[in-house]
């Protein structure tokens, strides 16, 4: 259910529609195949079992933080932000399997340690994740399900905002990305409505600008090539209030 201005109303419940478009594209290669099958399970995530109450336990040198990326496409952004900080934990969630066979590809190439994948839908891997065990998510350039009787199954809603600020510890951030005006829109209407977040901008450059260390991303890179520009919003989660 939503008001007119597209806002969903019952942030507690999950909406029935997957977030994304589909599961597997072209047919994948041997090499593809094989990774698939002997390195995704050794970095995925078991949904079915409890999250670890420290989830630093997920990972073999335990990281100073966690972050998650949720859509993350080829890997491009993922990978290079995992070199970039090697002490920090990453978890990946991109459901579409030929973008996580490339994920796999170049995390087995550079031997990255730090990352931890699942193919999921991400509101799975939101709500298996403990209260308060992220400093950041993110989620950039997702699928704009551009026509307006699509919007629903964004993945921005009330529902996700709400789980962003269970999973985020005070003064986590938020970080989005599009080059679709209308998603940006939404998202800024959505975020807002929630409470526990505030949108860090005190300048129209300070959402024009990418984040500092921007690899770019192959959407990126199409959005310029089709003449668009791209929002860069953070939101930081408030303080929880303490019960005296």
């Amino acid at each position: 259910m939503t008001d007119h201005h597209g806002l969903d109303q019952r942030a507690g419940e999950p909406r029935e529609n997957a977030f994304f478009g589909r599961r597997k594209g072209k047919t994948l290669r041997k090499g593809q195949a094989e990774r698939l099958e002997s390195l995704l399970p050794r970095l995925a995530l078991d949904l079915s079992a409890p999250a670890p109450a420290d989830l630093a336990a997920l990972f073999p040198q335990a990281p100073a933080e966690i972050r998650l990326e949720i859509g993350f496409g080829g890997g491009e952004h993922l990978v290079h932000r995992a070199l970039e900080r090697p002490d920090v934990g990453f978890i990946g969630v991109e459901p579409f399997v030929n973008g996580m066979t490339k994920a796999l590809g170049r995390i087995a190439d550079a031997d990255i340690a730090n990352i931890r994948l699942s193919g999921e839908d991400g509101v799975r891997v939101l709500d298996w994740l403990p209260e308060a065990s992220l400093t950041r998510v993110l989620l950039l350039y997702p699928d704009p399900w551009p026509k307006k009787r699509h919007w629903k199954r964004r993945f921005v809603g009330a529902d996700t905002v709400a789980r962003f600020a269970r999973v985020l510890k005070d003064g986590g951030e938020f970080w989005f990305a599009s080059d679709i005006d209308t998603y940006v829109d939404w998202t800024l209407r959505h975020v807002r409505a929630n409470p526990a977040f505030a949108w860090t901008a005190s300048a129209p450059d300070d959402w024009r600008q990418p984040w500092d260390g921007w690899p770019g991303t192959r959407y990126e890179a199409k959005a310029r090539r089709e003449g668009r520009g791209s929002a860069y919003l953070t939101f930081r989660r408030a303080a929880r209030k303490t019960v005296a």
